[in-house]
């Protein structure tokens, strides 16, 4: 009897330990980024905390460098019902819910402090929620700011004109590929993880990024021209699927929500600090780091608003943040 007990007890332990490991719940976090980039970094806090906060129940991996694919791979994977998280701008979503775009059109917003008020508003949850309905996809948190965009050429560059004929990297979202147009580049869409060995041997002519990720892929490497436009203020979310995020208990959606936006704004900060010291590092090593009047450049982006249906959607955005 006593061994029966025994055995009686031991199934008992080891069904409760299989029922332990069923209740984990991974997230993989992927980014076509470096693992130094502040995003990056603030995903070590947000695995970090994440864990801490559930007992290490809900366990973040971390896969940068495009090692889980590129941005819309991962997203796909993650719309799929993988447990595939990524960090995505605007313009990913704008298929599905067309007012995402007015993110990152051109000089939509005059700081990023605009930007990051305007994602905390109804307004922006109301998107967010729509998003949901129509692709099972959710941003956890929408400040994961990655820096301004600037322009990187192997020439100065001044004005829109100086741009003709320069085949140069951008998103290969319809936004992207108008805004670089419009400023008087030939847009040419592309992985991040091709842009410097294509800039290298002349497959493109130069990219357009923001400080972190410039520096992240040394790109001041296989460039001579840094021009300090801030076209977009490129602030991202982190994006998981809804079928993911619903398997979880209620306290840890919660946790992993509240996490994520508490290293969004971690990211947000260091990515504001750092990009001085970032041009600063950049001059150093030779490359030309030039503030020019963007107002060529606003002017030439702004039939972008009418031509793509953005008027409505940046006003509604605008208004929302009391502009």
């Amino acid at each position: 009897m006593r061994k029966i007990t025994m055995l009686c007890g031991a199934l008992a332990l080891a069904m409760f330990a299989a029922a332990s490991a069923d209740a984990k719940s991974t997230l993989r976090l992927g980014a076509v980024l470096a693992p130094t980039d502040p995003l990056m970094v603030a995903a070590q806090q947000f695995k970090r905390d994440v864990e801490a906060r559930t007992n290490k129940e809900v366990e973040v991996l971390l896969f940068p460098n495009s090692q889980l694919g590129d941005t819309q791979n991962m997203m796909d994977q993650a719309q799929a019902g993988a447990n595939v998280g990524t960090f995505v701008e605007g313009s990913r979503m704008a298929p599905f819910v067309p007012q995402f775009n007015a993110l990152v059109a051109p000089y939509a917003f005059s700081s990023v402090d605009e930007l990051a008020k305007f994602v905390e508003t109804p307004t922006f949850e109301k998107w967010n929620t729509e998003l949901v309905g129509k692709t099972g996809l959710r941003l956890l948190s929408f400040n994961w700011y990655q820096g301004a965009r600037h322009l990187l050429t192997k020439k100065p560059v001044k004005a829109p004109a100086d741009l003709r004929g320069v085949r140069m990297r951008t998103i290969g979202e319809p936004l992207w590929l108008k805004t670089i147009g419009a400023m008087g580049a030939t847009p040419t869409p592309m992985a991040w993880a091709e842009v410097y060995p294509a800039i290298q041997t002349g497959v493109i002519d130069g990219a357009e990024a923001q400080p972190a990720a410039i520096r992240g892929a040394r790109l001041y490497e296989v460039v001579t021209d840094i021009t300090l436009t801030e076209h977009i203020y490129l602030m991202s979310g982190l994006i998981v699927g809804e079928k993911w995020l619903q398997s979880l208990p209620a306290a840890h959606r919660q946790i992993v929500m509240e996490e994520a936006k508490k290293a969004g704004a971690s990211a947000l900060k260091a990515n504001v600090d750092q990009a001085g010291e970032i041009f600063d590092e950049i001059r150093k090593r030779g490359v030309r780091v030039t503030q020019v009047d963007t107002t060529p450049f606003r002017d030439a982006v702004k039939p972008i608003y009418a031509e793509l249906g953005l008027t409505a959607a940046i006003d509604e955005a605008r208004k929302a943040i009391g502009q």
